[in-house]
């Protein structure tokens, strides 16, 4: 016993040893491959592949035999290993594709991407299912199975590859396009349905013959655990975001918290029969739903995903492949009829539903068949799936590999050349031409915001915190906001504390609000280790200044507004009526991106119909560096800049829908201009743009804000960006 557990050791860590070998040959070579392919304007992945038949059996494995065991599996155990690491891969990257299935996106342009859908998908499944039934027996598994098989061989060539799609919809500049909108809608329609279908296969294996009934059980298992995934899954994510986002302070923690329940969720579709990369494709859909999850995490996600795992899958899949053997006359034959079948049942189904039932015009609907037949990295994942479960023989597995490069090489040519003939609608146009203005816009990337608040009297605290209720509360109506409220307490007053925080929740109806309370004697340290949390802007009120100070508020709002990680908006509320409402906006603006910034929150804040924003630029009348002006005023061309800052952003303000006005007024110094018109026009708001001044470990913002703060009589936001 003693002498064969040594045998058995030696064995495993022989294994282990020839894994790691592999592994650093696919990754090495994948990657060179990648890279080559990206310079040949092609996609990484078909290099990927190719990678994987370069070592294979069909060149290096056939010239060098004895690289079989070091490079290509050759034992049971070797296989097993090599197949835990690509079933990782293919996780991964069916998280990712489904971290990247926009459901807004389908439902906004459900009716064409539904008629398409309606036209391009039964006809590609119904001819893949017939096709299936003309391969001989001979390179059938078990021809027994043959219902099955073709029911594969359906869901195969109707899938479609989104990230090939969207990276050539990039290369165009054609991404925002609706054309490319909505192919991207359709593919992942496609797939969606493709992988509940896809289940429904998977679970009649195993069974002697395919009856109603056990479609029916499969098909309801599959449709039940979609459906609780989506309502009980969001839930659990939600609190699950909140908790880990409020309470754990470890570095990548939504990353972590990503994985634990992609795997959580494969481990269930695996424990009921089904394939666990479905249940990595819906956690991915359903994390996308939530604008909590931080852009950083999905893009570790991404590198460690395309950096590392899905490279070594895409090798080891064209490891699988032996294209001497596909060179006989019958395989080429049905390689050649495989080819043809996935390539027009997509083109002339899409065709068909986008002429039909979508009513697009002649290029259009071409352009969705160009497109969709991109299958890429999907196909791929599906057909290792079918080789793994004994529904593929190596020949076709082989095929379909094939397939997938083919038709992943063919569509980008395709695309670009239908989609020049193409030509946007007015309505397109315009939509485009806000997206534009929208860009970067600060409330895009605004969710989660921190409230710190400091215990008083709720009597004297409610009007002061109302303003800062009613700003984020019209905010909200724009983006999916989360509030946290944090104030800083002792274990004496937590429970009036918790009181406090409680009667200040009531001010904040439109989101969720989470309410916390840090036992700290350092109030700054306090705040600052809460907002290091992910949060993205951080809202402080400041109505105790000290003018005699050197603050320009307080010690603790200047340090966190110097010291924040994310946008801050200090809130300086004084002299406000019980019945203040901010319909009429002064955002003064030189041109600078902080300006920008400001008018971006005044837009997000303006939403009643009367609500109103003005755009004030003030040109200094004196002329100091007019002996630099070698032709023309100097004043002339700071006026013409003057106009051409305050109608961008009138134009973003009426792209909005708010009413959004310009001012221009000369004047020696800017902050009396603008503090005269605040009084004179009776301004609600005023919000001010601005960036920290280096060089000082004060919070300095320059003379003129300063002075604005000094003898403002009503609100002022001072909006500074991280």
């Amino acid at each position: 016993m003693h002498l064969s557990g040594e045998i058995i050791q030696a064995a495993i860590g022989s294994d282990i040893l020839k894994l790691l070998i592999q592994i650093s040959v696919l990754l090495i070579t994948a990657r060179i491959f990648g890279e080559l392919s990206q310079k040949l304007g092609q996609p990484a992945v078909l290099g990927e592949i190719l990678a994987g038949i370069f070592l294979g059996p069909s060149l290096l494995g056939n010239l060098f035999p004895f690289i079989h065991g070091y490079i290509i599996p050759v034992t049971e155990n070797q296989v097993n290993l090599l197949e835990v690491i690509t079933l990782i891969g293919a996780m991964f990257l069916l998280l990712i594709t489904g971290l990247e299935t926009d459901l807004q996106l389908v439902k906004h342009h459900a009716k064409k991407t539904l008629g398409i859908a309606f036209g391009e998908l039964p006809f590609s499944l119904a001819c893949g299912f017939a096709f299936g039934f003309l391969i001989p027996n001979s390179l059938l598994v078990d021809p027994d199975q043959r219902v099955i098989f073709a029911l594969f061989i359906a869901i195969a060539i109707s899938l479609s590859a989104i990230p090939v799609i969207a990276k050539v919809l990039m290369d165009l500049k054609l991404i925002r396009r609706d054309i490319g909108q909505i192919t991207l809608a359709v593919g992942m329609f496609d797939d969606t349905v493709a992988w509940v279908l896809l289940s429904i296969v998977l679970g009649l294996i195993g069974g002697e013959v395919v009856s109603f009934g056990s479609i029916s059980y499969s098909f309801f298992k599959v449709i039940l655990f979609v459906g609780l995934s989506f309502f009980i899954g969001k839930f659990i994510i939600r609190h699950l975001l909140d908790f880990t986002l409020n309470r754990i302070s470890s570095r990548d923690k939504i990353l972590t918290l990503i994985i634990v329940f992609t795997f959580a969720l494969g481990a269930v579709v695996q424990a009921i029969g089904l394939e666990a990369v479905l249940g990595a494709f819906i956690a991915g859909i359903v994390f996308a739903q939530s604008p909590a999850v931080p852009k950083e995490s999905i893009d570790k996600l991404e590198s460690t995903t395309f950096g590392i795992f899905a490279p070594i899958f895409f090798a080891s899949a064209g490891l699988k492949v032996n294209i001497i053997d596909l060179f006989k006359p019958d395989l080429l034959l049905i390689g050649a009829g495989l080819i043809s079948v996935a390539i027009f049942s997509k083109f002339i189904g899409a065709y068909f539903g986008a002429r039909v039932f979508a009513k697009t015009d002649h290029w259009t609907a071409l352009s969705f068949g160009a497109g969709l037949n991109a299958r890429g990295a999907i196909q791929i994942i599906v057909a290792t799936i079918g080789l793994s479960f004994g529904i593929l023989s190596q020949e076709i597995y082989s095929l379909i590999i094939i397939t997938a490069v083919v038709t992943s090489l063919m569509a980008p040519i395709m695309l670009r050349w239908t989609l020049k003939k193409v030509q946007p609608e007015a309505q397109e146009i315009k939509r485009l031409q806000q997206e534009e203005l929208l860009k970067d816009n600060i409330l895009g990337r605004v969710h989660r915001v921190l409230l710190p608040v400091r215990k008083r009297d709720i009597s004297k605290a409610s009007l002061s915190k109302m303003i800062e209720a009613r700003i984020l509360e019209r905010i909200g109506r724009k983006t999916d906001l989360s509030v946290t409220l944090l104030t800083i307490s002792n274990e004496k007053e937590k429970a009036e504390s918790q009181q406090f925080l409680n009667t200040l929740a009531n001010f904040f109806t439109k989101f969720p609000v989470n309410k916390k309370i840090s036992e700290s004697k350092n109030t700054l340290e306090s705040i600052l280790d809460e907002v290091k949390k992910d949060y993205d802007l951080l809202i402080v009120g400041a109505t105790e200044r000290q003018k005699n100070s050197d603050m320009l508020f307080n010690p603790i709002v200047d340090n966190l507004v110097r010291l924040s990680p994310c946008t801050s908006i200090v809130v300086q509320s004084s002299n406000v009526v019980d019945d203040w409402r901010p319909s009429r906006i002064l955002v003064p603006t030189n041109g600078s991106l902080a300006s920008k910034r400001a008018a971006e929150i005044a837009f997000g804040i303006a939403y009643h119909d009367h609500d109103q924003v003005h755009i004030l630029n003030v040109v200094e009348s004196k002329d100091n560096f007019a002996s630099l002006d070698i032709e023309g005023s100097s004043k002339e061309r700071r006026l013409s800049f003057a106009y051409q800052a305050v109608n961008k952003l009138k134009k973003l303000g009426e792209s909005l829908n708010i009413n959004t006005f310009t001012e221009v007024e000369i004047g020696e110094e800017p902050d009396k201009v603008i503090l005269k018109m605040s009084r004179e026009k009776n301004f609600d708001l005023i919000i001010l743009g601005t960036d920290i001044r280096p060089g000082t470990d004060k919070l300095y913002l320059g003379p003129r804000v300063e002075r604005i703060l000094n003898n403002c009589t009503c609100p002022v936001l001072v909006v500074n960006g991280a």
